[in-house]
């Protein structure tokens, strides 16, 4: 393991957050900026609560704007200030999203599309208008996403966005990293609209599942079968239709049975069945997203033709109960550190398990597939990079490798040349499924400049060996001290030396760098959770 170091410049670390469950309370941690967490909020723990605590931290390298001015300054001086609390975790209302998500449709001043389901979206089992007002006003019923309020935390470090939320109440968190490129325009905007969305189109689609069970639209052998998934080697791929298109009638229904299915619907369904809504909603609202984040793009093109170029990388956790689910796009990854079994006598060894796919041209799976989707263009990878511009091989946004009129808004060397048969970066996410046993430890969460200068394996024994040794310390902040480290040392500077040199100078020696991590079962510990920038 590296040296145990320390970051000597407490400016150099401005915000923190973090988050410990600890029984029936919600505990405080001093952090050295000398902010407080909330104090002694009385929570319950339900039974289903698998994590005890999350720790993150996150270190810039790109100089980068903040608050831009995408969606006419909607996202950074409207929504991005409900969501972003970088010193620590505080209580929101759970349901402000559609009034966000309206704020952005009304930016647009156009009949053509609508935040809260753009016409790309629009489900074959829903009329538009009624739809709309699914998604304006979702269910209220006991489902796992309905809490009261939700703890909320999340900054900014570069060109990386963090975000996490969570009800203990419900048991339940959410974990994003958004790795932004060419500009944090689409990392604010995920930022600012992902989670809504997906907390939208689960309570919509659980109410018209409900609607559908109540008025017997289809019969118990087909009841779920509109979720069409396969779960191989633990992930989920999907085909064919999904909960939000299927062709039902909704005319006349009972309002008291609905209003009783829709209450406890969620707990009669099939556990496998709710996993794959889940998924299902996870899916929808990456593509909502994607949707109208290009839409936003061409909107605004003639202004900002860079936009074209802006994109990101997506990385979503969401534990819920015993069952881990994550969605990727790009090369962030989710590594879980389990015990298995080491030899007859009993004893266990710490594994890393990576629960996510790299997306890039090194990967010889994805470059045989991007090659196999663009036979007719023999220039598809160039210099090791799509198209010579980008080494991911799926991300949001990055419209002018999608779409030609995007392309066309850049001029010169800007522009991709021979845009023969776009897109060609994918929108389609990587998902898995994990259930959690009592073997697994915690779970590394974190953007692509961590495995810059680490291994799976290299980031869980140093994770494992500090919280061993120090249980009431932030791993996170530890590993990403390490990684300053590390980098310091290959460029032959002292950690002080290379915190020193401003973001911007300083990406030519590391990159962005973002970490969580979220230690599993119910071990009591502390924790906290730092943002650089």
């Amino acid at each position: 393991m590296e040296g145990t170091n320390a970051i000597k410049h407490d400016t150099e670390f401005k915000v923190s957050f973090g988050y410990k469950c600890n029984g029936n309370q919600f505990d405080t941690y001093e952090v050295s900026n000398g902010c407080d967490m909330l104090r002694g909020i009385k929570m319950q723990r339900p039974s289903s609560l698998s994590f005890s605590c999350l720790s993150g931290a996150a270190v810039s390298a790109n100089a980068t704007l903040a608050n831009t001015n995408i969606c006419h300054g909607v996202i950074g001086e409207e929504i991005l200030p409900t969501w972003d609390s970088p010193n620590s975790f505080r209580r929101i209302a759970s349901s402000p999203s559609l009034l966000k998500l309206d704020m952005l449709s009304s930016s647009l001043q156009s009949s053509t599309s609508n935040l809260s389901c753009s016409p790309s979206c629009q489900s074959d089992s829903f009329e538009s208008d009624s739809f709309l007002k699914a998604m304006s006003a979702p269910s209220k019923g006991d489902t796992f996403l309905n809490a009261t309020e939700v703890q909320v935390a999340g900054g900014a470090a570069g060109e990386d966005r963090v975000q996490a939320v969570c009800s203990e109440e419900n048991g339940w968190l959410y974990c994003g990293i958004y790795d932004g490129f060419n500009g944090r325009d689409a990392a604010d905007f995920l930022a600012g609209t992902l989670y809504d969305t997906f907390t939208n189109y689960f309570n919509a689609s659980l109410d018209w599942e409900s609607k559908q069970e109540c008025l017997k639209a289809f019969d118990s052998s087909d009841a779920y079968g509109s979720l069409q998934y396969i779960l191989e080697d633990n992930s989920y791929t999907s085909h064919g239709k999904n909960l939000l298109s299927k062709n039902c009638n909704f005319e006349n229904p009972n309002p008291e049975n609905v209003m009783k299915n829709a209450q406890n619907f969620h707990m009669n369904m099939p556990s496998e069945s709710f996993q794959r809504g889940v998924v299902d909603c996870l899916l929808h609202a990456l593509n909502q997203a994607e949707n109208d984040f290009l839409y936003m793009v061409e909107q605004e093109m003639e202004d900002r033709p860079d936009l074209v170029s802006v994109g990101s990388c997506v990385l979503v956790v969401l534990l819920h109960g015993n069952n881990l689910y994550t969605l990727s796009l790009g090369d962030s990854r989710a590594v879980l550190a389990t015990y298995e079994q080491h030899d007859n006598n009993g004893s266990k060894e710490l594994k890393a398990i990576q629960l996510t796919e790299s997306h890039t041209v090194d990967n010889e799976v994805e470059r045989t597939r991007l090659l196999g989707d663009h036979p007719d263009d023999s220039m598809t990878i160039s210099m090791g990079k799509v198209k010579g511009k980008l080494k991911v091989t799926r991300a949001l946004g990055v419209g002018y490798l999608k779409k030609k009129i995007l392309n066309d808004a850049l001029m010169g060397i800007l522009s991709v040349r021979d845009l023969i048969s776009p897109p060609y970066v994918s929108t389609i996410p990587s998902v898995n499924v994990h259930r959690i046993s009592k073997d697994d430890h915690f779970v590394i969460v974190a953007s692509d400049g961590l495995f810059d200068f680490f291994s799976n394996d290299e980031v869980v024994q140093i994770v494992n060996s500090y919280i061993q040794c120090n249980p009431s310390a932030d791993p996170a902040k530890y590993i990403v001290n390490q990684l300053i480290l590390r980098a310091a040392n290959s460029a032959g500077f002292s950690m002080e030396e290379l915190m020193k040199i401003p973001p911007g100078r300083r990406r030519k020696y590391h990159d962005d760098v973002t970490v969580i991590v979220i230690i599993l079962g119910t071990n009591q510990r502390t924790s906290k959770a730092s943002t650089c920038v």
